[in-house]
């Protein structure tokens, strides 16, 4: 049997405008998912789900041609098909021999957006020696930035290249390749951890459309001072000295990214919270970072009172050695 894991994911800086090649600090998570395959005598492909409760989803497949033999959710299974034919793309032997058995098991709930998508991509990737990247792209899309978080250790930078190449070195590039992006492990270990909270706001956002939506209406040329304004902010947080000076950089992300996407602060929905909050990754639903004077039990007797009842500390989550 073979075993693969891959780490959830955070993004603390840089949503949206990391499309565009802003540098972001994006966080691993000690919560991920693992992945095991298993060969068999038989003629069929199995997949068994699990998420933290039990039994996620089930197919059954024909390893020739990946069609759906049998499943117990049909929209999960037909986008699990749709994963498999493009790691069948990228290496035609991946499914070749005899009977194959995946297991895949979720550390978290696949409605918290921390990465169901990203650590399958990950673990499959590798199973298969493909690039992963690339498989990114040929099924969910994305910058990338939760692929590697999948396998590092610590948190990074990550940054999208996306200067155009020469009219030639484009062409020969143009159908093998997309933006190449760049992973710097950084030492991000804020003295003031326990001040900083993981809220779920209960309300699972497609990343997939926010994309979309973002770059169907973002002017690269009209972005490029607040591409930069954020990377100023990356390259500062891992910085600070104080829980007020880490505060003060995040509503100023938070302003930036408003306006480029035309959405309020989550601050305005919280206007009496004694802190600063941070929208992570695509705005509306996920989880936001609260960086407050109050302890634990005042954090979560806040949110419990608007009704959220996941909230997680700073070390609970975050993967730093």
């Amino acid at each position: 049997m073979s075993l693969y894991r891959a780490n959830g994911k955070f993004l603390l800086t840089g949503e949206y405008l990391v499309l565009k090649g802003a540098l972001a600090l994006a966080l691993p998570l000690k919560l991920g998912q693992t992945l095991s395959v298993e060969t068999r005598h038989g003629t069929s492909l199995q997949w068994d789900a699990y998420k933290p409760d039990g039994p996620w989803f089930s197919v059954t497949l024909n390893p020739k041609n990946l069609e759906i033999i049998d499943s117990d959710d049909q929209p999960k299974a037909e986008k699990l098909r749709q994963i498999l034919q493009a790691v069948k793309q990228l290496n035609s032997k991946a499914f070749e021999g005899n009977h194959l058995i995946f297991n895949t098991h979720l550390d978290f709930d696949p409605n918290w957006g921390l990465g169901s998508s990203s650590t399958l991509i990950a673990n499959l990737a590798r199973w298969a020696n493909v690039n992963p990247y690339e498989l990114l792209k040929m099924t969910f899309g994305g910058s990338g930035y939760d692929i590697a978080c999948a396998t590092v250790e610590r948190p990074i930078y990550y940054q999208v290249k996306t200067e155009v190449p020469e009219p030639e070195v484009a062409e020969q590039r143009r159908s093998i390749e997309g933006p190449t992006p760049t992973v710097e492990p950084i030492n991000f270990t804020p003295h003031f951890a326990n001040h900083l909270f993981f809220v779920y706001q209960g309300q699972k956002q497609s990343s997939s459309k926010e994309i979309k939506a973002f770059l169907a209406k973002a002017n690269p040329v009209d972005l490029q001072k607040d591409i930069d304004a954020v990377s100023e902010i990356s390259r500062a947080v891992p910085k600070c000295q104080s829980l007020d000076e880490f505060a003060m950089l995040m509503q100023c992300h938070e302003r930036i990214v408003s306006r480029c996407i035309g959405q309020e602060p989550v601050q305005k929905h919280f206007p009496d919270f004694e802190g600063a909050l941070k929208s992570l990754g695509a705005w509306g639903g996920d989880f936001i970072l609260a960086a407050t004077e109050w302890d634990e039990s005042q954090v979560k007797a806040y949110f419990k009172g608007k009704g959220l009842d996941v909230v997680f500390g700073y070390k609970e989550l975050v993967l730093n050695p």
